[in-house]
């Protein structure tokens, strides 16, 4: 069985010789300090070794799950915010025909995604649209409070039994929340959903291979064994007994480290692909989340090429020299189209006659990174020999590792995320939460002497 494997010649010529390998020390004692749980954020380090201890057992439970909800809706809708939905997302996008929701597909139901913003109108056409249709919900939240998902999930709730009485409902409501506490598990319990556990040492953004990604995933009709046979040889691959000169993982925490010590402090994810785009969205949370913090951190940025070759290259190719560029590309896609001719050949692209199309979207891409590289562009490559589940799984895992190496290289904790919180706060004072009476007075009393 092929891997992904990772290409840093055109990062690495721009940066001073012996760079990288002067790192190598560094990734080491990082990479360590996750394995002995030496490092900041210790207790959030269960996804490390989650992929060999995912038994066939557990699986064949989601999987029964998910069997409930695809033999008895025609939608589902995941109910989460964050890493409580981005990573199935990306998944479910990546491995789903891309005009699957136009296609009235009798076998696996329709997969919509809540709970991940306040949007008055995106919610109204959500219960409008599920009006009469035989849905369901998984709700995704370790607290059941969290603003945008218990909103969404209140709605939910009682469209669902409305519409399919308070019995039917009960077995198309799924819970994935944590063990013991919160508001969701009450709920869970009190109702009697079935429900899985978000282990409590792993965080939102690591969690794509627990139920909360692999619950959904199996509902859209996706092998989430060969997804999760892909991330644990990623896992053995990435151990911390490999070489650093076949660790794909340490090497990537190096390279962009390196390239960060030198003054390029945005990182932009490419792909050729369409389906990647939630890809991305998944990377920038994971990266951004963990390495964002003490006023330090590559800023994770991304785009789809070659559509926004048309808007964003023009920055990239000429812009301020602040940036690097990791291109995810696909070996081999799972679908092939030959380019027509054309008698009057009008727009002069006859010369392409008989080529795949992805021989042209390849050769954009090289034709790309070269001029980018020319123009002053760091390039990683990612090659990934097909787009199914067991490489995408390699890839979750590749860059789940990678993560934690590089925060711990970086000198943060990769695993908290305070500033998060500080919008919260100021939310429930301007909506007069029970409980922040004093902030409520705080901050209304600020926006009065702004006016």
């Amino acid at each position: 069985m092929k891997s992904i494997s990772l290409d840093t010649k055109k990062a690495a010529c721009f940066l001073k010789e012996g760079s990288v390998t002067a790192f190598a020390p560094k990734v080491k004692a990082a990479q360590e300090a996750l394995e002995n749980g030496t490092c900041p954020g210790n207790d959030f380090l269960g996804w490390l070794h989650l992929p060999s201890s995912i038994s066939d057992d557990f699986l064949g439970e989601v999987e029964t799950a998910a069997q409930v909800l695809r033999d008895n809706c025609e939608v589902v809708v995941v109910a989460g915010i964050g890493g409580s939905y981005l990573g199935a997302r990306a998944v479910i996008e990546a491995l789903s025909n891309s005009f699957g929701w136009l296609i009235a597909d009798k076998k696996n139901p329709t997969i919509l995604f809540a709970g991940n913003n306040i949007g008055e109108d995106y919610l109204f056409e959500l219960t409008q649209y599920l009006k009469g249709k035989r849905f369901g919900v998984i709700n995704i939240s370790k607290s059941g409070t969290t603003t945008e998902t218990a909103l969404t999930f209140r709605l939910l709730k009682k469209q669902c039994e409305a519409q399919r009485g308070k019995e039917e409902a009960r077995r198309v409501i799924v819970a994935v929340t944590d063990a013991r506490r919160g508001a969701a598990r009450t709920c869970a319990d009190k109702e009697g959903y079935k429900s899985f556990i978000i282990p409590d040492n792993v965080g939102g953004r690591f969690s794509v291979l627990t139920p909360v990604g692999l619950l959904p995933i199996a509902c859209a009709g996706f092998d989430i064994r060969a997804l999760v046979k892909g991330a644990q040889d990623m896992e053995k691959q990435c151990a911390l007994d490999v070489p650093f000169e076949q660790n794909i993982a340490a090497q990537y925490a190096a390279v962009r480290n390196a390239l960060y010590q030198s003054g390029k402090k945005i990182e932009i994810m490419v792909n050729y692909q369409p389906k990647l785009h939630f890809m991305s969205e998944w990377w920038k949370q994971l990266y951004g989340e963990s390495e964002g913090k003490d006023k330090k951190g590559i800023f994770p940025a991304s785009v789809d090429f070659t559509t926004d070759l048309h808007s964003m290259g023009q920055w990239i190719q000429d812009g301020e020299r602040t940036i690097f560029e990791t291109v995810i590309s696909i070996e081999e896609p799972e679908q092939t189209l030959l380019f027509p001719e054309d008698e009057e050949n009008l727009d002069g692209l006859n010369f392409l006659a008989g080529k795949r199309v992805d021989e042209v979207n390849k050769m954009a891409e090289l034709g790309t990174r070269l001029a980018h590289v020319d123009g002053g562009v760091p390039n990683i490559r990612i090659a990934v020999p097909r787009l199914n589940a067991y490489y995408i799984g390699q890839l979750i895992y590749f860059f789940e590792i990678g993560c934690g190496i590089s925060g711990n290289v970086l000198g943060v904790n990769p695993f908290n995320q305070p500033g998060v919180e500080a919008y919260k706060k100021n939310m429930f004072a301007l909506l007069d939460k029970p409980g922040y009476e004093a902030e409520s007075k705080a901050i209304k009393e600020r926006l009065n002497n702004e006016k």
